[in-house]
């Protein structure tokens, strides 16, 4: 009988510092296995080391198996530990994913190998195998019992001052959706601060959108999602009206020099709680703030500032904001 591992007592054999060499991640709350997988890769191999001995593949694009078994056999170098991601396995071919079977049997015990399916097909070979061993961990949506007591957790982690009553009002509101909920929990921190949060708060929730959109919409120019970011800024706009368009070049304006200040100070090696008093951002926005930053040439941060000059007077000549604006995401 095959034996599921739990993201818990993924995260225990983590802290104890004893990660197995085979675990496959898979299961509806990507959330939730997205966070554990950057806690392993913070974790697993120092910073210094993680250019030699962290490896990700993507089944998306079609992987060679060998050489998947060539990083794997491959000795750590400046570390104690390798950890290589593979991605998407469910996207692999079954005859490809047989060639590592041999492997999943007699690992490594110096490399970590994490494989993450979406909806593995455990009538295949490799996933069955993987399950027998116990090497699958199944991320499961947050069950209602499950929900309230994350929401305060999560809370807590961001330094949220919520009542029990107002996270049964979001849980409500929103279902048991991790990352909608988390969603939630950060622009409640945007607002409120460390104020104290009760159930008013949530319901006026709705309404509060402007400075989450604005990084959302960072979030998506960062990833030269055009089609995203097309999509927030007009949903933007018809919440707030197009008088809000010089709000949002003065926004976005902000949120590129914060990521300017992030690369400098990435640069010095300042550590992500000095980072967050220097930036003047909450702790929790620190890491996506230096995930934008990563994805950024200053040459392209400059260049974004000044299509932002442009914007501004061609909105002071009286050009029509939305078209001003589509122009600057398609132009960035």
């Amino acid at each position: 009988m095959s034996v599921e591992t739990t993201p818990e007592t993924v995260l225990t054999h983590l802290n104890g510092g004893r990660l197995k060499p085979l675990y496959l991640f898979y299961g509806p709350d990507d959330f939730h296995l997205e966070k554990i997988l950057e806690q392993i890769r913070e974790k697993a191999v120092p910073e210094s080391a993680r250019d030699f001995n962290v490896q990700v593949f993507d089944g998306e694009g079609g992987v060679n198996p060998g050489h998947i078994l060539d990083a794997a056999r491959s000795l750590p170098f400046l570390s104690g530990n390798r950890l290589i991601i593979v991605r998407r396995t469910d996207r692999i071919a079954a005859s490809d994913l047989e060639i590592l079977i041999p492997y999943v049997k007699s690992p490594v015990e110096t490399t970590c190998i994490i494989f993450v399916a979406q909806k593995p097909d455990f009538r295949l070979k490799f996933f069955s195998s993987m399950r027998k061993q116990g090497h699958a961990v199944h991320f499961k949506e947050l069950t209602d019992a499950q929900a309230v007591p994350w929401i305060m957790a999560s809370a807590r982690e961001m330094g949220l001052n919520i009542s029990q009553d107002a996270c049964r009002h979001l849980h409500g509101m929103i279902g048991n959706r991790s990352r909608a909920l988390y969603t939630e929990l950060e622009k409640l921190h945007l607002r409120h601060g460390t104020g104290k949060i009760g159930t008013p708060e949530i319901k006026e929730l709705s309404i509060f959108s402007r400075m989450y959109t604005i990084f959302e919409l960072m979030d998506e120019i960062s990833q030269r999602g055009k089609a995203r970011s097309l999509s927030i800024l007009n949903r933007y706009l018809e919440e707030e009206g197009k008088d809000a368009a010089f709000g949002i070049i003065g926004m976005l304006t902000r949120q590129i020099r914060i990521i300017f200040q992030a690369k400098e100070l990435m640069s010095q090696h300042v550590s992500r709680k000095d980072m967050a008093k220097k930036l003047g951002v909450p702790a929790f926005v620190v890491g996506k703030i230096l995930g934008q930053a990563r994805r950024w040439q200053e040459k392209d941060l400059e260049k974004a500032l000044m299509l932002l000059y442009q914007a501004d007077g061609s909105l002071k000549s009286g050009s029509q904001a939305p078209l001003v604006l589509e122009n600057f995401l398609l132009s960035i």
